[in-house]
């Protein structure tokens, strides 16, 4: 009886149907995917990119945009002006038309914009459906039109004099709305102004506009249309911005396009040249298209799609993509990165089938194959395609979905990359050999590290007794306390065995200098004795199948003599953590040993015992005697330079760099890392050219006394 009756009284009359912008103030996430900071930036990028759709037809060189001090955010562009004439089938002008209808605007296939990050016609309107207050601006045939907007609703502010406000009194128009006519401006001069105050009756106050992500947009918006000068200008005075003290103004402008972009991404130093790959193909697609009356009528229509794709080759293992549609980046990939990846992978399987001999691949089925994992590693590019009307999955356009342009990347790759990597000049037949040989080394190193995994892991290892037998391990099995010191030479080992605590600390001696991994490949690094003894003690594996939760050790002590070459071996060392096992380096867990560099033996009153000074530098010697002489006290006059750890006696390593209670150790960060494999790449890495430099700008400097020797 009561589901009768509940049927019953659920009428037609219980159904909403909301009309112009209120849906989208009812559902805003369908629209701009949040009401969070993601929401508030994504309505910032509907009007900027409306402007880059101005420059990407050619029309628009010079964007502005200003954060304002009111929470207001004003983009103006040099473009053509939004139409300012009366739209025949509304009877409004396009101005009201563009801000106050969905799915409304130029780019229905009018022939006004070819390809455009704008598609769905919602962008400008949603901002303003969005906004307690919108202003546009209009410069065109010799005047300047303004039309104002209150929550969507056109109408005139009663502003005070100092200045607009979304607070004002507002008035909607009523019988029929006005395009005012506010000043004159050159007549060859035509421009678009939109300034507007997000709703926080939509958006939470702590939702804000992000300078930084601001300004990585615009950056990469420059890159990807050349010439184009796009000016960020922060009036906010927010605190942690570079604008926190006075307002803050940038431009950016680059004329080198995706290449330059490349080059700007690259976390690693290259191993190829930055290649660029161009070309374009067509396809058919159904599409309804209005006819002259203004019906909607289903064509086929031949769509043309431009590729164009930078990218190259780095000396480590990270893949950096970037992936856009018509300069709107695409962070989830979709039809064109699927192609730009089978594309790549296809042709670098067949330059490696073709120097099988060469590279000692054997012919057995699937066991040496290249998979997608080795030939993204070390790669940075960047994947544009422009089309008109591409198909996105959701109003965000965060994937692609046009399938068609799958097989046109796909064959742009195919085409253009194996000619690079068949062409007969010297320098691009070196980049090639190169790249192959990554490529398989990459492939070799996952299938060490996949039979590695399946063969030992911490526990059989212990069990085992696959360790290196050089390793004076630790009794303890709590990975928070360990640690594994790394010492400089066998010397050094036995001094540091009395001088440890067995419980906790583990030392592996090194012999001498490792290999410089700077400028060795994968295979080189994992076939040096001392390198593999390193990852394998360390038990968490190395490059991208490093796992810091498999790490034995919670510190790495890197334990060198204080001399040149201790230095010396320190770096090799830190180049091999940041390069392999930079997760290590990241959670704060490597660091130096601080070795003292003399000793002082201060001579003891009466019959007190002798006491013992170190100091680690020069400076700090002479102040320490100076001090000494101050307050009358002796000292031996035979101050020891200790040249090595194996100097020490037990006691005094242990006191003075393995003690925890006394040692000082050197925390190495990322920014450690960073500049020591830079400093490597100048010393010892492959590029002669830039080391001679140095040795030429330097050498003027250089004393025979600075020569420790």
């Amino acid at each position: 009886m009561s589901t009768v009756s509940t049927q019953s009284s659920y009428t037609a009359r219980h159904l909403s149907v909301l009309g112009g912008l209120e849906a989208v103030r009812k559902r805003p996430g369908m629209y701009i995917g949040s009401t969070d900071s993601r929401g508030l930036m994504h309505c910032m990028w509907e009007i900027i990119d409306n402007a880059v759709d101005e420059a990407l037809a050619g029309h628009c060189d010079r964007i502005e945009i200003v954060l304002h001090a009111d929470s207001s955010v004003e983009v103006k562009d040099n473009g053509r002006g939004i139409p300012v004439d009366i739209e025949p089938k509304t009877g409004l002008t396009g101005v009201e038309v563009v801000f106050t209808k969905l799915h409304a605007g130029g780019k229905f296939g009018g022939g006004s914009y070819g390809a455009s990050g704008g598609l769905h016609g919602v962008g400008a309107s949603v901002v303003n459906a969005l906004s307690s207050r919108l202003d546009v601006d209009v410069e065109r045939g010799g005047k300047v039109h303004r039309m104002t907007f209150h929550r969507g609703v056109p109408g005139t502010f009663t502003d005070p004099a100092s200045g607009p406000s979304p607070d004002s009194p507002f008035a909607p128009f009523v019988s029929g709305s006005e395009l005012v006519v506010v000043g004159r401006a050159a007549k060859a001069r035509t421009s678009t102004r939109v300034r507007y105050w997000a709703d926080r009756q939509v958006f939470p106050a702590n939702a804000v506009f992000s300078y930084d992500e601001l300004v990585t947009r615009v950056r990469q918006t420059t890159f990807l249309v050349p010439g184009l000068a796009v000016t960020v200008r922060d009036e906010r005075r927010l605190a942690g911005t570079p604008g926190a003290e006075e307002s803050h103004t940038e431009t950016f402008q680059h004329l080198g396009g995706t290449v330059d972009f490349v080059d700007f991404l690259a976390p690693d130093a290259p191993l190829t040249g930055t290649w660029h790959l161009t070309g374009a193909g067509t396809f058919v697609e159904t599409v309804p298209v209005l006819d002259e009356r203004g019906h909607l009528t289903p064509q086929a229509v031949t769509r043309e799609c431009e590729v164009d794709i930078a990218l190259r080759w780095g000396t480590g293992y990270e893949t950096e993509v970037r992936t856009f549609v018509n300069i709107i980046a695409t962070p989830k990939g979709g039809s064109h990165l699927a192609g730009f990846e089978a594309g790549l992978l296809r042709t670098l399987r067949k330059a490696v089938e073709a120097n099988a001999r060469r590279l000692k691949i054997t012919a057995r089925g699937d066991a040496e194959r290249i998979e997608k994992d080795d030939v993204l590693a070390g790669l940075t590019a960047v994947l544009t395609v422009r089309l008109a009307e591409p198909q996105f999955e959701g109003q965000t356009k965060e994937l692609l979905g046009t399938a068609p342009v799958r097989a046109i990347v796909a064959k742009v790759v195919d085409v253009e990359l194996a000619k690079l990597l068949n062409a007969t000049t010297r320098d691009q037949k070196t980049q090639a050999t190169i790249l192959l040989d990554k490529v398989v080394a990459e492939m070799r190193a996952r299938l060490s590290a996949r039979k590695q995994k399946e063969i030992s892991r911490r526990k059989n290892a212990l069990e085992t007794s696959s360790l290196p037998a050089k390793l004076a391990d630790c009794r303890s099995d709590d990975v928070e306390r360990s640690e594994l010191f790394i010492v400089e030479g066998d010397s050094a080992l036995g001094t540091a065995k009395l001088a440890r605590s067995s419980d906790f600390q583990a030392l592996l001696p090194i012999r001498g200098k490792i290999l410089n991994v700077q400028k060795a490949s994968i295979t080189d690094m994992l076939k040096n004795v001392e390198c593999a003894a390193i990852i394998q003690v360390l038990g968490a594996g190395s490059g991208r199948s490093f796992e810091l939760e498999a790490a034995r050790y919670g510190k790495i002590v890197l334990m060198t003599d204080a001399d040149v070459d201790g230095a010396h071996i320190r770096t090799l060392l830190l180049t091999l953590f940041f390069r392999y096992m930079k997760p290590m380096v990241a959670a704060g867990r490597v660091y130096a040993a601080v070795p003292p560099l003399h000793r002082v033996e201060v001579i003891g009153a009466g019959s007190r015992k002798n006491e013992y000074i170190y100091t680690y530098s020069e400076s700090e010697l002479v102040a320490t005697l100076k001090k000494l002489q101050r307050a009358g006290k002796r000292y031996k006059e035979d101050i020891q330079r200790y040249k090595g750890l194996g100097e020490m006696d037990a006691d005094q390593l242990a006191e003075t760099t393995m003690d925890p209670r006394h040692r000082m150790l050197r925390r190495v960060t990322m920014d450690h890392a960073i500049d020591a494999e830079k400093v490597f790449e100048l010393l010892m890495g492959s590029d002669v050219a830039p080391r001679k430099d140095f040795i030429v700008a330097g050498a003027s400097e250089m004393d025979r006394s600075n020569i420790d020797a």
